[in-house]
């Protein structure tokens, strides 16, 4: 008898509906690669790489270990650098403060990879 409410239940009475999950997976998938593409688009500018060239940053180890952070640290390094592009357009920073702004972006991107491997 008090097993009887188990067996009542269907198994379309899930907590969250298979497309809805399936949305929220297509969503979170899309944002990761609007965010990976923000990041490597920043960094893939002239500017950026004249900068790090000049700081001794091989551009190539950033590029390569930008998709391998998570979503969470991909969309802070999307927001910051969609900040400091808006700043820079702007004229708020000057080129010594663009350039450590860029060096320190660059490092948290290389520290953030080996701590995760």
């Amino acid at each position: 008898v008090l097993l009887a409410p188990a067996f009542s239940l269907r198994a379309a009475d899930h907590l969250v509906a298979p497309a809805d999950l399936h949305q929220a997976i297509i969503e979170s998938a899309e944002n990761r690669a609007g965010n990976l593409k923000k990041v490597q688009g920043f960094f893939a500018s002239d500017s950026v790489r004249t900068r790090l060239a000049v700081a001794g940053f091989d551009v190539k180890k950033v590029e390569t270990a930008l998709p391998q952070l998570s979503d969470d640290e991909l969309r802070r390094l999307a927001s910051q650098t969609q900040k400091i592009e808006a700043d820079i357009s702007a004229g708020a920073l000057t080129n010594q403060q663009i350039t450590y702004i860029i060096i320190a972006l660059a490092t948290a991107v290389i520290i953030l990879v080996i701590v995760v491997a």
